[in-house]
């Protein structure tokens, strides 16, 4: 009798697993990579702006295309411990030096989009 109480305790506690599992997962921290990038931000950006303007405003771009001098891209990642991904991206695009349009999910009224 005393094994069967065993055995059944056994097996009440390995299929209680999962839910322990759950309970004890290790802590995940909150990772930001690159730009972040706000609204308030990008309105402040007004076409013709010089690209020390734009520098100053939004900071220094995360990626500058040796190849394309022209574009310059904010790029911001959030992953939470919990949680799903969030991603940012904005272009800003330059012609003659000066501020022509932006790309993205971030958006100014001042700047006219790219259709």
């Amino acid at each position: 009798m005393r094994k069967l109480f065993l055995s059944a305790l056994l097996v009440a506690g390995l299929s209680g697993c999962t839910a322990v599992g759950d309970f004890f997962k290790p802590y995940r921290i909150d990772v930001r990579q690159g730009n972040f990038v706000t609204q308030e931000m990008v309105s402040q950006l007004k076409s013709g702006m010089t690209r020390d303007q734009v520098r100053f405003v939004l900071g220094t771009p995360l990626v500058t295309d040796v190849f394309h001098a022209d574009r310059w891209d904010y790029v911001y990642r959030y992953q939470p411990g919990k949680g799903s991904l969030q991603e940012r991206r904005l272009t800003v695009i330059f012609e003659g030096g000066q501020l022509a349009r932006l790309e993205g999910d971030v958006r100014s009224g001042e700047v006219p989009p790219q259709p």
